[in-house]
């Protein structure tokens, strides 16, 4: 189950649908994204590579990879049976990556942006890939300095995995809202809680809130049109805030930013892994999903980028306005049983103030971008 990028597209979707045939349900995996910095002024700092080669012939070799710019690193807990699995390695591996970096004089952080480092000084790394999405973007990608946390989680059938994407799309509001931990950007309070959603989502094509396709048919049709029309030349330029991925049988949830603290990311990427799953067995047992327009669900993805938790959100069933929260309570109710069922349902909380929140509310204090990025700067010993 390799990613299948250097497959032809014709090669690729006949090789993922049969993954997707042939998948088990709901394993699952996490990606964290680290903004690399100097230890002095927590600046970013241009030493991927210096990561890279200290983690080879580690246990961290293969889950530590490149991530655009080489002040970014990111880390992958592989893919794990249940939750309780992946919480442990979500631990594990970023005691593993704080570890190299001390020896290295590295220090790490996970927000969403960077508070100051200006984007113009981040080098891009040298691989293949990211040559070519330099090539095809341009200002758009040298301006992507945001960091983020995925979540693949496996689904039995193509068709069925479309469905639970299609679904997805409809609560990636609340999960950003969950999420924001990106205020400030280019040295100024953005006035948004997560500017990485704003720079990221807005700037990249087919990127955010993607259509709902027409089983995998339909979404093998969108995805040769674009091959077809050279609007593509690899799958992983689908940048969609939720995709079934075209290198692993599994449906991948992109919308959160960077968790500074590890009870959060676990907590975040636990309501992502039971969310999938409850949407799963919705629709195996005939249960109503909503189905809301694309142009409805952007109404509230604006409200979670500029307001985040401490915001509203809206109903799109009846049109009530409701705050953020207590959208999140209802949904963490309707997901309980699937996150007993996997073993998330302990790390499903709400905390009292996100990341966006505690480092506004230390603005508001007087507290300069550099003391609050500071305190988002964990040492090893928080990260277990």
């Amino acid at each position: 189950m390799g990613d299948s990028q250097h497959l032809s597209p014709d090669e690729q979707l006949r090789l993922a649908r049969e993954q997707f045939e042939q998948a088990g349900d709901f394993s699952v995996a996490v990606e964290e994204e680290f903004a690399v910095l100097d230890p002095e002024t927590l600046s970013l700092t241009n030493r991927f590579e210096d990561l890279q080669s200290a983690a080879k012939d580690t246990p961290l070799e293969e889950h530590l990879v490149g991530e655009l710019i080489a002040s970014e690193v990111e880390i992958r807990t592989g893919r794990c049976a249940d939750f309780e699995e992946a919480a442990s390695l979500l631990g594990q591996r970023r005691q593993q990556l704080f570890g190299l970096a001390d020896g290295l004089g590295i220090a790490l952080a996970a927000t969403g942006t960077h508070p100051w480092s200006p984007w113009r000084d981040q080098r891009i790394i040298d691989t293949p890939h990211y040559r070519r999405n330099d090539e095809i973007l341009r200002y758009v990608v040298w301006r992507n300095n945001s960091f983020g946390l995925h979540v693949h989680v496996a689904i039995n059938g193509p068709d069925r995995a479309i469905a639970v994407c299609n679904a997805l799309r409809n609560y990636l509001p609340e999960l950003l809202a969950l999420s924001a931990s990106s205020p400030f950007v280019e040295g100024i309070n953005s006035g948004l809680h997560s500017a990485r959603s704003q720079i990221f989502t807005r700037m990249f094509p087919r990127c955010g809130v993607p259509d709902a396709y027409d089983g995998w048919d339909g979404f093998e049709r969108y995805v040769r049109f674009l091959y077809d029309t050279g609007s593509i030349d690899e799958h992983t330029q689908l940048w969609w805030s939720v995709r079934p991925h075209l290198g692993f049988p599994t449906v991948e949830i992109r919308i959160a930013d960077a968790q500074p603290d590890i009870g959060e990311a676990r907590s975040l990427a636990a309501l992502a892994h039971a969310l999938a799953v409850r949407i799963a067995h919705a629709l195996d047992e005939g249960e109503p999903l909503p189905d809301y327009p694309h142009r409805l669900i952007e109404e509230n993805l604006w409200r979670a980028i500029r307001y985040g938790l401490s915001g509203e959100l809206i109903d799109l069933g009846t049109g009530d306005v409701r705050p953020a929260r207590a959208h999140l309570e209802r949904l963490l109710e309707w997901v309980a049983p699937a996150a007993e069922e996997i073993g998330a349902a302990q790390y499903l909380t709400i905390p009292s103030a996100n990341a966006a929140e505690r480092q506004i509310a230390r603005h508001a204090e007087g507290a300069t971008l550099e003391e609050i990025y500071a305190e988002q700067v964990r040492p090893k010993e928080t990260v277990g």
